[in-house]
């Protein structure tokens, strides 16, 4: 059995499963970040109302509503903290981060678990080697909390082989966006991804985290990068470490494999209106911006931290463009403030915000008007996502945002 089988038949206590096979299995962790969380607690306090047998399962991430700018969205706060402390699953206030990020940081994810919630893009786990997948409130609600478990159908595996060294200046983001529009929008549904090759091996676990982030732009169920001797270090230093044996697939045939050669791949934006309408940095360059971002769940890295301090070395932000930072977690702006990047991009001209999701659905910031374009790290690019449906998000690398922010353009380089 490869990785995904062998979780799922761990988790429904059977000694193997197969493709196809539909299981009831044990989940490990249930993660919600406030919106989620407030209609989930709604539909659980209405319609099932039973008590929650495993509360320390269940993690509830304030990264939308960070500073609520409204009475309504400040009782959303305020009903999630009281449902928390009624229920007694985990909460991390505003200001701890992104969902996802924020739960890896906390040791609440682990190789190996069963991870389920309402973000979409919470097959992201499966950089750790876990099976992660998506369901809805009502599912949380229904079986998740009353009764720790969710139903599964056992997905195809297709295996995805990246190799050969990209050029200077291309990034795993670009790799990832690249890919999305190669393998196609919608053509990987209820399959389970598995990212490997050398390419993938040589990468550290947050570039690898990239690429489980794209599959639910594939149409894939989950995604995941088979753990090996990175993740392996990366989780014995989280919270917790790593109490067993980090699990692995027997090496279990693919229903598929795709094989990509990332030599000749060259820095690439997302353009609206969708993840997979990705194009060369050069085929858009010269289109005026008025937001950059570094953010959201693919974003605000220390990694994407320090390429804009480098990019902006010398230079700063275009005055009529707005360079907005959101590190992933306390953890990752932590780590800014003890390598000077934090002053150093403060006096570029960037402006620093709380540690959350930052403009992912302008629910605290970053609606745009008509007309307006963000380049961002961001995961998603529909039109009305941040405003206007008249406004354009570009979704790109750490260090193409950065030179369009000093370009004030979406440029490649920082030319100014």
């Amino acid at each position: 059995m490869n990785l995904v089988e062998k979780i799922l038949a761990r988790a429904s206590g059977k000694p193997s499963v197969e493709p196809g096979e539909i299981v009831i299995a044990e989940v490990d962790m249930l993660l919600m970040h406030d919106l989620s969380g407030y209609l989930t607690s709604g539909v659980y306090d209405k319609q099932v109302g039973l008590p929650i047998p495993h509360p320390e399962r269940t993690l509830m991430v304030f990264d939308h509503h960070y500073s609520p700018p409204t009475e309504q969205q400040a009782d959303v706060l305020h009903h999630n903290r009281e449902w928390a402390r009624r229920t007694g699953i985990n909460l991390l206030d505003c200001g701890n981060g992104n969902l996802h990020h924020a739960a890896v940081r906390g040791g609440f994810v682990k190789p190996g678990m069963i991870v389920v919630g309402s973000d979409s893009h919470t097959p992201v786990h499966g950089a750790l080697g876990a099976l992660a997948v998506a369901l809805g409130n009502d599912s949380h609600a229904g079986t998740v909390l009353p009764y720790g478990k969710a139903w599964f159908r056992v997905p195809e595996t297709v295996r995805i082989e990246l190799t050969g060294a990209p050029r200077p200046g291309t990034t795993p983001r670009d790799i990832a966006l690249w890919l999305t529009a190669e393998i196609g929008e919608g053509t990987m549904n209820y399959k389970a991804l598995e990212f490997t090759g050398p390419y993938v091996k040589q990468l550290g676990f947050w570039d690898r985290w990239l690429f489980p982030l794209l599959c639910v732009d594939l149409g894939a169920k989950s995604s995941y990068v088979e753990p090996d001797e990175v993740t392996e270090a990366f989780v014995r230093a989280l919270p917790g470490g790593l109490p067993y044996d980090l699990p692995r697939g027997d090496g279990g045939e693919a229903a598929t494999v795709l094989r990509y050669d990332v030599s000749d791949v060259v820095p690439q934006v997302a353009c609206p209106p969708t993840v997979g309408n990705a194009k060369a940095v050069s085929d858009v360059a010269g289109r005026q911006v008025r937001y950059a971002e570094l953010g959201g769940h693919g974003g605000g890295r220390i990694e994407d931290i320090r390429t804009a301090a480098e990019v902006l070395h010398g230079h700063t932000v275009h005055p009529d463009t707005r360079f907005n930072i959101v590190p992933s977690s306390r953890e990752v702006f932590a780590q800014a403030v003890r390598e000077g990047l934090v002053l150093a991009l403060h006096e570029a001209g960037a402006t620093w915000f709380p540690p959350s999701t930052g403009s992912n659905q302008a629910i605290n910031m970053g609606a745009m008007a008509a007309g307006e374009a963000m380049i961002s790290t961001h995961a998603r690019n529909f039109p009305g996502r941040n405003g206007s449906t008249r406004a354009e998000m570009y979704l790109a690398s750490a260090r193409t945002v950065a030179a369009s922010a000093v370009a004030g353009e979406i440029a490649e380089r920082s030319t100014r």
